[in-house]
């Protein structure tokens, strides 16, 4: 962890490198509310520019060295190079520059009660619903997660209490910027390789996080990773959830309702609490809400305020977000980017009442597709049509060689088109009234869904 002072002292105005990633609107929220005078730039247009915007933050497209100009702290990503003009600019000028994941860490500090949200996946849509609970039974946390939350419309909150709702992401270890009060610990599965190493890596990672937790860590004892990442914890309470005899909390009598929504008893330490039922489909949201539920009580929540909290939960921006039916077809956006996380998302929409599952995913970054191309062919193929775009490198380049038509040759039903142009017009073709056209991918495939909506706005 990095040494800790106290980054904001003296500072009024912040420029943030990259305002619009997921990482960095929800802080720019947050300050904005606290008073702090922002300025941000950015390469790519994007919803979160938009609503940046709205708040009355200047941001320009592209990076160059005038834009930190009058600036008294500089925030920037791992992603941004080191020859950025705004970085050289700022040295040059002798202004302080800091990497997101610190100032997230010292922001997460000022909270006595910071619950951080970790896991391979699931962390948006978990910090989500638990955000989301907390906020209609009336309570008013501080909110950082990394997609949209429908009730405030919005990545960050600033709230009046003294508990903060914090993603917490392994990427290159941000996380250990961390020590909260309480952590969630979702899962652990290989990703990141290209930093972790492999598995091993990555549960060393995962237990790290959870020694830096000083209160209670609540964990997914279904899954053996997490078992494994928890051995040895002795620095906080140990709060175990799942399916299995002997967790803390455990969801019995599971059943589905309306095709793919969770149903269940939810037990504490044996005693019969509510029966919880889920307002987003798919089997791993059970567990996700068990999760909740512990958190939620340590908030001082009561049973049925968790019950009605998770009920009226409906998913997180470009999490499963149905984008509405046109023409007959309905269009929905998931920001799945691991087999595990494309798995889950296609499983559960074959469960809903469509008559063909569409998948449009684009690849997202050269290392992850590479290391996992068969698990993403096997996976994907579930779809009754895949359509796969070329690959988002974001910050890396391409030393693998890899393509998606690697991925597409392993698959019956994949089709290679390399633009969101040419996808949107190869379903706007060929879908049919009753199809599901789900966008995965943790680039901008969003875009692609919009496309496709305004091609099938066309045909109604």
């Amino acid at each position: 962890m990095t040494q800790q002072h106290n980054w904001l002292e003296n500072v009024r105005h912040i420029h943030f490198v990259g305002i619009g990633g997921s990482g960095m609107s929800p802080l720019a929220e947050i300050l904005h509310a606290k008073g702090f005078s922002l300025s941000g730039s950015d390469n790519n247009e994007s919803d979160n520019l938009t609503r940046l915007r709205g708040l009355g933050i200047a941001i320009t497209m592209g990076h160059a060295a005038a834009n930190v100009e009058g600036a008294d702290l500089v925030v920037y990503t791992a992603a941004v190079p080191a020859d950025n003009p705004e970085l050289v600019a700022a040295a040059e000028k002798g202004i302080p520059t800091l990497e997101r994941a610190i100032l997230l860490g010292w922001i997460s500090r000022q909270f006595p009660h910071t619950i951080a949200v970790a896991g391979t996946h699931g962390k948006t849509t978990t910090s989500s619903m638990l955000s989301h609970t907390l906020l209609t039974a009336g309570t008013d946390p501080s909110i950082f997660i990394g997609g949209r939350l429908p009730i405030i419309n919005a990545n960050g909150h600033a709230g009046t209490n003294d508990t903060m709702v914090c993603e917490a992401c392994e990427f290159k270890d941000h996380y250990l910027e961390m020590t909260p009060a309480v952590s969630i610990i979702l899962n652990v599965d290989a990703d990141h390789l290209d930093y972790f190493g492999d598995l091993n890596g990555v549960i060393t990672s995962f237990h790290k996080f959870a020694s830096q937790t000083t209160e209670a860590v609540i964990y997914n004892a279904d899954d053996p990773n997490t078992r494994k990442a928890m051995e040895g914890i002795f620095n906080a309470s140990l709060i175990s959830f799942g399916t299995t005899d002997g967790c803390d909390w455990q969801a019995r009598n599971i059943r589905t309702i309306r095709g793919a929504y969770g149903q269940y008893d939810l037990y504490c330490k044996g005693k019969f609490l509510h029966t919880i039922e889920l307002g987003v489909p798919g089997a791993h949201n059970v567990l996700n809400s068990l999760s909740v539920a512990a958190a939620a009580t340590l908030c001082g929540l009561t049973p049925a305020q968790i019950a009605a909290g998770i009920a009226d939960f409906h998913g997180a921006g470009r999490r499963f977000e149905f984008l509405g039916t046109y023409a007959g077809v309905t269009v929905a956006d998931d920001y799945a980017h691991h087999p595990t996380e494309i798995a889950a998302t296609i499983d559960a929409a074959k469960k809903l009442e469509h008559n063909r599952v569409w998948a449009i995913h684009q690849p997202f970054t050269f290392t992850r597709t590479a290391r996992h191309l068969d698990e993403f062919a096997a996976v994907l193929d579930k779809a009754d049509v895949a359509v796969i775009s070329d690959i988002m490198g974001s910050r890396e380049v391409n030393v693998w060689g890899v393509h998606s038509t690697q991925m597409t040759e392993k698959m019956a039903n994949g089709i290679y088109l390399p633009t969101f142009p040419e996808i949107a017009q190869y379903v706007a073709d060929h879908v049919q009234p009753g199809d599901l056209v789900i966008t995965m991918g943790g680039g901008d495939v969003y875009k692609c869904a919009r496309m496709i909506i305004a091609l099938l706005k066309e045909k109604e």
